[in-house]
């Protein structure tokens, strides 16, 4: 039978040994880690995944890197985040002579709303539309497909206008 007591931000391990009337004590040190929003509204600071924000309407140039994530398949992945309406109509474009490109738009809840590989040309590079669902912050991501893919690429986000 195991006891814990924490004093003092240290945590004991009381254990009874083989003799009844002798305690062992085992010492084990706690970091203490704060889960209060460091400097944003609502969300944790992580100083190891940090999206990059894009403004509404944005076209970007931007480089993938070996520094980016990593996504598991050999390339490599790199995320935005932007603030969306519900009934947003959007498109992503993403273009790049360096990699074959893939195009991923994760929901609020981090699930994935769309993806795109290759673009309706043939080539590629990724096209997507898509309707926004919800409000919130989503994570537009920028990856390459297979082998470490890495380079320049154009990243262009488009709110489209209602057809009247």
């Amino acid at each position: 039978m195991h006891r814990e007591l924490i004093v003092f931000f240290r945590k004991f391990v009381i254990i009874p040994s083989i003799v009844p009337t002798t305690l062992m004590i085992i010492y084990m040190s706690m970091n203490i880690v704060s889960a209060q929003p460091r400097n944003t509204k609502d969300k944790l600071y992580n100083p190891i995944y940090n999206p990059i924000p894009l403004p509404q309407i944005s076209e970007i140039t931007d480089k993938l890197t070996t520094k980016d994530i990593p996504t598991g398949q050999g390339g490599f992945a790199r995320d935005y985040t932007i603030q969306l309406q519900k009934g947003d109509n959007i498109a992503i474009d993403l273009s790049s002579e360096n990699f074959d490109s893939i195009i991923t738009v994760l929901s609020p809840d981090g699930s994935t709303l769309a993806e795109n590989d290759d673009g309706p040309d043939g080539s590629s590079n990724s096209l997507l539309f898509t309707r926004i669902i919800e409000t919130g912050t989503y994570i537009v991501r920028v990856r390459s497909f297979g082998e470490t893919g890495v380079g320049t690429f154009k990243l262009k986000v488009t709110k489209l206008s209602p057809v009247k």
